[in-house]
């Protein structure tokens, strides 16, 4: 209503991740398929409960598979945002090795993004996990380049580096 274009993008780490079953000896090409597909199903999951309270929304995956949800087309994802569609955004950039973060920060930069907001278990960005480490600080305040100097693991630098190159 405030005329807001919105989108998402889901990640998976609920159901599988990838780093996590390649760390268990899996392939890791295969296992970043699995959290692939695992995101797919958050992503038609967020759309349930959007639709539920009357928010139009449209599922677009970096894999095709027509019969649940879009490809991933950027013109026709900015044309639903248009419309007023909230456009969730499933299976990162399609290829294995790349993060959501990534998937997340290049959407973003597609989509002509003002910001990104990244939803997570902590209630903003620390010198280390707070879960981990009772010492860890909270900042107030942080930018790319001492995100990345500092190696602060809020998102993957490949991301940061993308967002920073694109003021986003």
């Amino acid at each position: 209503d405030s005329g807001s274009e919105i989108c998402l993008v889901i990640g998976g780490g609920n159901i599988f991740r990838g780093v996590a079953g390649a760390a268990k000896g899996m392939e890791r090409a295969q296992a970043d398929s699995m959290g692939m597909l695992a995101t797919i199903m958050n992503a038609l999951a967020m759309q349930s409960v959007l639709e539920s309270i009357g928010v139009p929304t449209r599922v677009q995956s970096a894999i095709r598979m027509e019969s649940i949800c879009e490809p991933y087309i950027r013109r026709r994802a900015q044309r639903h945002m248009e419309k007023g569609r909230v456009v969730i955004f499933a299976a990162g950039i399609g290829n294995p090795f790349f993060t959501t973060d990534t998937g997340a920060a290049l959407r973003a930069i597609e989509m002509n993004c003002d910001a990104l907001l990244k939803g997570t278990q902590v209630d903003g960005v620390y010198t280390a996990d707070p879960k981990i480490d009772a010492n860890a600080t909270r900042y107030d305040e942080v930018g790319y380049q001492e995100l990345l100097a500092k190696d602060l693991r809020v998102m993957d630098p490949s991301a940061v580096s993308l967002m920073r190159d694109n003021n986003i």
